[in-house]
Formats: structure tokens, C-alpha cells, sequence
């Protein structure tokens, strides 16, 4: 039986046979808005125009925003995508002697450097750098890694600095294929003297990333003072970077350059110091490790400073390799110490000069004597004179000038450590001199607090009679000797040591000693040099005073027989360490001259001899006088 079909509805069937699958579905909608119980969803069409409305309002907004509110912004953004800034890195001021003679000038480098967003294949580019240099892979990678964060992607990042000619010409032959890459032109700063003036002069390198967040005006690349005068002189010898304006197209092309602002070189500075007479000072040491200052003591102004061995600077501006970085930092002859400001040692009988200072003021007679026998007992421990067999009968002038090492023993046991060390602090020692260089050590001026605070332990005797002499917990740096002798020439006045040659006289305190005071001394000086142990240095045609010493680094040693060993039994670390203090004067010019040779032996027969060839060279020659003494 067949059944009756509603004429509302045709067949599915119908439908699906005699009409396209697109076109089943408008006809069931037209049957459904034909059907009389119909009606359209009104709610749904507001909601449309609704929907409509507010994307309409969101696009004219927005367009607002882009075209009108931050119009000028983004059109300045646009233009910034075609014009780019090139840094032009500017020279550093050159370092001069004071005649003017060349300690530190630049010299034209080349460097290879990548703008990230400009290349297209970043392993791939390294991997051409390697190529092109011969450096591995890995180390351009980790130089990329490294470097990469500290400059934006628009900004160079050196990859190679100071590469030669050579590999110049074909990196230019073949860039063309590379985008990204260029080489830039810098300068380099260079040494021409070498070691002899790296401990004065430092040296510069790259600039890190504590440096940057100090300094907004550092970037990527720059060169900046790590050590010496280039640190301490770095705002001035550092000069002012020109600027390019280059216009690029859409894939980075250079269109045109032009320049925005020159760039400025820093200041030009002249040293005190004199070329000749550091080089002098310098072949003296012969390669012997030791130091040697040579100070004006009416000025404070440096003439010399000298400190063996020494490093080449220039293998830190160009980047020093590991190797030679390794050889630096473990050479047992330590040629990265600044002897002169940084190593502190027992002054040894040169201390002499400031307890006699310290025996007068506090009312010791110059006149009054003290037998030396060569050594004086105290409880179980026996404190000799250099000179086996004693001085005999001494004086305050006679202990000087034969560094009689008992006669200080029991005038210092008299005066008591509170007073040597009060005095020898407000004598400039125990604290730093204030030279223009980094890192000066104050050295010590031992104290029954610091000895408590350090060991644990009260003050003993001996050791004030071993302060007495410069041994001990005593330690000064050669530059504090300069000082102190210059203050007993110039009127009492210790002044800064000056490295610049227009920088004026600073005095930084006065010398606790009366003019009758500091001219016994200098007297005594005078007689050292020309009748005691400072006799090398003696020459009939200058005023010339000086005081050797002789430092213990260890415990005597003594030989057979009660015998002291002579330095060459010894082994090298414990040799003394030999010192000569001394001044000159003649036609109206006066030099102080303090020579230290780490373990070299006697002052007078080691540390001598080369102040000897010093004061040869400020003076001209002189005939030779033979030396005496021992200490």
C-alpha cells in the first residue's frame, strides 16, 4: 500500500537524484521560508548590523591611530629604516716624554665586522670567515655567542679586529657575495718602548660589560686604559666618535654616506718622565728583578720609573692570546707587578734614616754612644750587626754612616714600638703616596693593636729591634722612600709623586722633623757617601748623599764557624733584598734616586752600583771611586 506524501515535502530522494548535492540545501531553505508559520529573526539581523558597525569603528580607529596619532613617529621610523648610523671611532691622544719624544701613539687597523640583520646565513657567513682566515670555526662561534647580545641586530659586531693587509685585500675582493660583512677601519694603540714603560704607560683593551653600564658612551668594540696612565688618563687621552649618515635600500645596499659629525682625537700628554734617562735606568738592571725611582724633591715630579721585567704592552691592545696571557701570569719573576707602587718589602737599614728622624725629636742626643759588639743578647735570642766583631764605639752620625745595627737595637728598645709607629705614619709611611696609578699599596707600619688583631698575640722586645732596622712586620714600596727623602731635602714637605709634566706641586703633609733635625741627616748622608757604605755612589764633582740596605727575607742563615752565608750560597727566593737611597745635586739640579734589587744581596756592592750609572747619566760620567762597606 502506498502512502499519501505531504505536498509540502518532496522526496529526499527526488531531491538528491534531480538536483546538484550544492543545491539540496537552498531547496530545503526555500521550502522552509515558504512555510506559512514562519518568520525572520529580527534579533539576529540587529545583531549582524551590530557586529558590522563595530568592526567598522575598530578599522577607522585603528587607522586613526596609525595615520594620524602616530603618524610622525612611524614616518620617523621609516625614514630610520633607510638611513643607518656608522660610528667613526676616534684616536686616542698620544703620550709623550717630556721632550716631547713618542711613548704612545695609534696606528690605522682593520677589522671584519656583521650586521646580524643584514645577513642571510649566519653559520654559513662564519663559516667563510674561518675559511678566509685560517681561525677555526669554534672560536669565530664563540666570539659570535659571546658578542652577540651586546649589539643590536642593525649594529656591526666585530668578529675579527687588526687582521693584516693581506687578508684585507681578499676579504674586499670577495664581500660582494656576503652580505652583512664589512670591514671597518680603526685605530690601534701602540707602544713603541715596549716593556720599559708598561708599568707606567698600562695598556688598553676591548671594552667589557661593566664598563658599557658605566659609561653610556662606550659601545661595542671601543678601546679603553685597563692599567697604568691609560686607565687613570682614560677620560682625557679617550677622544669624541664622528658619526656617518648612510642611506640603504631594502636589502641593505649602500645608496650614499654622509658625514654627520667629525670625530675629535683625545688630549695629548707629556710625561715628567724622560725618555733617555729611562732607558739609562732601565739597561742598568741588566735584567736583575727590581725597581728604581727617580724624583725631583723640589717638585715631586718622576724622571724615572723603572720596574724589571716588564711586558710588552702591545700584546694586550691587540688582544693577547692565551699562550702569552699563561706565560705572563705564571712567570715565577712576576713581570706583571709593579715593583715601584705594588710590591711591599722590608726597607732593611734604609729605615735608619727615619728612626734617627724619631731618636732627635724625641730628645736623644747625637753625641751620646753605645758600645756594639756585634750583637746583643735578649733572653734566649741573639740580634747581631751586620758587621761580624761589632763597631766598637758609635754615635748617632757614625751608626748612620756604618749601619751600626746595635746602636738602633737600644735606642729603639728605649723609645718603644707606640712611638716608631706613630711617627713613621705621620712620616708618610703606612699609607699611599697618592701617584696618579692604580692599585698602590700603603705597605705596613707594624703596632701591638695590629700584631693582636693579626696573630692573636702581645708585642714583644725583639721585634721592636728588629723594627728598628727595617725588618719584621715592616714593609714599605720604593716610591714611600722617594717620598721621605725628598721631604728631608725640599724643607720637610712630602708631596705626590707627579707623572704629568705640567701637573704643579701637591703636598700631602709635612715631615714630623725639624730643619736641624733634617739637615743631621742629610749630613749624615752626605758623609755615607763619601766615607761609609753608600760610598759607590760618591763623585768629586756633585753634593752626593745616600743610606744601603740590606733586607733579610728569612732568617739569617748562618754557615760553619758562625759563619754567614755569602748571597751566592744562598738559593735565589732567599737572597736579601739590596737597597740604595740616595740624592744628588750639582749645577743648581738635585735628584733623589732609590734603587731596590729583589734578592739581590748587600745594597752597597748590587743596589749600588746602579744608581751609580743612573746619576752617570744625569750628571755625566765620573771617575770611578771603589766602594765600601757591606751594607
Amino acid at each position: 500500500m502506498t502512502m499519501l506524501k505531504n505536498n509540502n515535502t518532496p522526496p529526499s530522494s527526488d531531491i538528491a537524484e534531480n538536483q546538484p548535492r550544492g543545491s539540496v540545501f537552498r531547496a530545503w531553505l526555500k521550502i522552509y521560508m515558504e512555510n506559512e508559520r514562519y518568520q525572520p529573526p529580527r534579533n539576529g539581523v540587529i545583531l549582524l548590523q551590530v557586529l558590522v558597525g563595530m568592526l567598522f569603528f575598530v578599522l577607522v580607529t585603528r587607522l586613526w591611530y596609525l595615520q594620524i596619532h602616530h603618524g610622525d613617529e612611524f614616518a620617523r621610523q621609516a625614514h630610520g629604516n633607510r638611513l643607518r648610523h656608522e660610528r667613526i671611532f676616534a684616536p686616542r691622544g698620544r703620550i709623550l716624554d717630556n721632550n716631547d719624544k713618542v711613548l704612545a701613539d695609534n696606528r690605522t687597523a682593520w677589522a671584519l665586522s656583521l650586521v646580524r640583520e643584514d645577513c642571510r646565513d649566519i653559520p654559513v657567513t662564519l663559516t667563510q670567515i674561518s675559511v678566509w682566515s685560517g681561525i677555526p670555526l669554534s672560536q669565530i662561534w664563540e666570539k659570535y655567542q659571546q658578542d652577540r647580545f651586546k649589539v643590536k641586530a642593525f649594529e656591526p659586531l666585530l668578529l675579527l679586529t687588526d687582521i693584516n693587509f693581506d687578508l684585507v685585500a681578499l676579504i674586499e675582493s670577495e664581500i660582494y657575495a656576503w652580505p652583512g660583512l664589512k670591514v671597518v677601519v680603526r685605530t690601534k694603540r701602540n707602544y713603541p718602548e715596549k716593556d720599559m714603560f708598561a708599568h707606567v704607560l698600562g695598556y688598553v683593551a676591548e671594552v667589557n660589560e661593566k664598563e658599557m653600564a658605566a659609561d653610556e658612551t662606550l659601545a661595542m668594540g671601543d678601546l679603553v686604559g685597563k692599567q697604568g696612565l691609560e686607565l687613570e688618563l682614560e677620560k682625557q687621552l679617550r677622544g669624541q666618535k664622528g658619526l656617518y649618515d648612510v642611506e640603504v635600500d631594502a636589502h641593505a645596499r649602500m645608496l650614499g654616506k654622509a658625514l654627520r659629525e667629525e670625530p675629535r682625537s683625545g688630549n695629548e700628554m707629556n710625561l715628567s718622565i724622560n725618555l733617555a734617562l729611562q732607558q739609562a735606568s732601565w739597561e742598568a738592571f741588566g735584567g736583575e728583578a727590581g725597581c728604581a725611582v727617580v724624583m725631583e724633591p723640589d717638585s715631586g715630579k718622576l724622571r724615572a720609573f723603572v720596574t724589571s721585567p716588564a711586558y710588552d704592552n702591545n700584546l694586550f691592545s691587540t688582544g693577547i692570546s692565551k699562550r702569552d696571557w699563561d706565560a705572563l701570569r705564571t712567570s715565577n719573576r712576576f713581570p706583571l707587578q709593579n715593583r715601584v707602587i705594588q710590591s711591599v718589602y722590608p726597607p732593611g737599614s734604609v729605615w735608619k734614616l727615619l728612626m734617627t728622624a724619631l731618636f732627635l725629636e724625641r730628645g736623644i742626643s747625637p753625641r751620646e754612644t753605645v758600645f756594639c759588639p756585634g750583637e746583643v743578647t735578649l733572653g734566649n735570642q741573639v740580634f747581631r750587626c751586620w758587621k761580624h766583631g761589632g763597631h766598637g764605639s758609635v754615635n748617632m752620625e757614625s751608626a748612620i754612616t756604618n749601619s751600626c745595627d746595635v746602636y738602633f737595637y737600644l735606642m729603639a728598645e728605649r723609645i718603644g714600638i707606640d712611638k716608631i709607629e706613630e711617627f713613621a705614619k705621620a712620616s708618610g709611611f703606612g699609607r699611599p703616596t697618592g701617584i696618579s696609578l692604580p692599585h698602590e699599596r700603603s705597605g705596613l707600619v707594624p703596632s701591638r693593636e695590629w700584631k693582636w688583631r693579626r696573630f692573636g698575640r702581645a708585642w714583644v722586645r725583639g721585634e721592636t729591634y728588629n723594627t728598628s732596622i727595617g725588618q719584621g712586620f715592616t714593609l714599605v714600596t720604593p716610591v714611600q722612600i722617594a717620598v721621605y727623602v725628598s721631604a728631608l731635602l725640599n724643607g720637610g714637605d712630602m708631596l705626590k709623586p707627579q707623572l704629568l709634566e705640567n701637573d704643579g706641586r701637591v703636598v700631602t703633609g709635612r715631615l714630623p722633623a725639624k730643619a736641624e733635625t733634617r739637615n743631621f741627616i742629610v749630613g749624615a748622608m752626605r758623609k755615607t757617601a763619601s766615607a761609609g757604605t753608600a760610598h759607590v755612589v760618591y763623585r768629586r764633582d756633585a753634593d752626593m748623599g745616600g743610606k744601603t740596605g740590606t733586607a733579610q727575607v728569612v732568617k739569617l742563615k748562618m754557615g760553619a764557624g758562625d759563619r754567614r752565608l755569602r748571597t751566592s750560597e744562598m738559593e735565589y727566593t732567599q737572597r736579601d733584598h739590596a737597597w740604595i737611597a740616595t740624592w744628588g745635586s750639582k749645577n743648581g739640579r738635585t735628584y733623589v734616586v732609590v734603587v731596590m734589587v729583589e734578592h739581590g744581596g748587600g745594597g752597597s756592592s748590587v743596589a749600588g752600583p746602579i744608581a751609580k750609572k743612573i746619576y752617570d747619566h744625569i750628571f755625566g760620567p765620573a771617575q770611578d771611586t771603589p766602594a765600601r762597606g757591606a751594607q
